[in-house]
């Protein structure tokens, strides 16, 4: 064996056995509209009190995005194929043949989203938009979704229009294109002094589940052990949430790298409705939902929950 031989397979070993002793890099977990809206509150927790670190975990940050799709495409993508997403592009995405498994609640309702109007609008109650230009943010939204529902409850028919976002509807608002647009917390928090709100969809609907954790069914079967720790971690995090609204606000504002009086007030808006679930499934707050994803031709049928969701992680 020659010198030059020798000298590389024992570099190569030393390597190996270094590579070996190494802590696992730290692994990111996928959260739809993280530092934007208040669905990843819990994880901003559980990262910042090291709740995953005492189960054994090292997760160090989130990848996010503007929701749909896009944010189950990286779920799929990533090297830890788990994250919470809106139950509607679950469902589709199990449409279109991935093999997923729903394994907890993330948040439990759709109550936080209202419809707002300028104070001086004349306009203060849902009825008070029948044959009036209202906004909604794209076709096939939650928001799209919310305002049929409502409507249709009062039965009142409006103009609809998609104005392409939050921001975009409330601009719309002030400009007088629109009467009345939607909007959640933390946005409605931060705007609040400028509009006056026409209706809650928590005063005019049930529960509606709107996001869910998932993971693929081969990761599930893998790694019994790392998801259920996943959920415990997130579950422990809630339960701070509810116990201790200023601490959220700080370590949520701190994450998201925004006003922490906004987001204390967006934090004490939705405990009163108790958004933020444990990860406990209610089936009547998703079959709601579906129904409502039914409306706007989102989903075709019944969703049978006992082929899609495994309820082994929660215990």
């Amino acid at each position: 064996m020659s010198i030059v031989y020798k000298f590389v397979l024992g570099c190569t070993l030393t390597l190996a056995a270094w590579a070996g002793l190494r802590p696992a890099a730290a692994e990111q977990i996928t959260v739809t509209h993280w530092g934007v809206l208040m669905y990843g509150a819990p994880y901003a927790i559980a990262i910042e009190k090291g709740y995953y670190k005492e189960v054994g975990l090292d997760i160090d940050g989130v990848l996010t995005s503007k929701g749909g799709g896009t944010t189950m495409r990286n779920v799929m993508a990533s090297s830890l194929p788990y994250g919470e997403v809106a139950l509607s592009a679950a469902l589709a995405a199990m449409k279109q043949g991935i093999d997923l498994k729903i394994i907890h609640t993330g948040v439990r309702t759709a109550g936080e989203i209202l419809w707002v109007t300028l104070p001086d609008s004349g306009i203060s109650s849902v009825k008070d938009l029948a044959g009036k230009k209202v906004a909604f943010t794209s076709p096939k939204s939650v928001t799209d979704m919310l305002l049929t529902m409502v409507s249709d409850k009062h039965g009142i028919k409006s103009e609809t229009v998609a104005a392409g976002g939050i921001g975009a509807g409330l601009t719309m608002v002030e400009q007088k294109a629109v009467v009345a647009a939607p909007v959640m917390d933390p946005i409605w928090s931060k705007v609040s002094a400028k509009f006056k709100p026409v209706f809650f969809a928590k005063d005019e609907l049930p529960p509606m589940v709107q996001t869910v954790g998932v993971t693929t069914s081969e990761y599930a079967k893998a790694n019994k052990d790392k998801l259920r720790k996943l959920v415990q971690a997130r579950a422990k995090a809630v339960a701070f949430l509810y116990a201790n609204p200023e601490e959220t606000a700080r370590i949520v504002a701190k994450r998201y790298e925004t006003d922490e009086k906004t987001i204390l007030a967006a934090v004490n808006n939705l405990i009163a409705m108790k958004y933020w679930s444990d990860g406990a499934f209610e089936y009547d707050a998703m079959d709601h939902m579906v129904k409502g994803l039914q409306i706007v031709g989102e989903i075709d049928g019944k969703v049978e929950w006992n082929k899609v969701v495994d309820e082994s992680f929660l215990k």
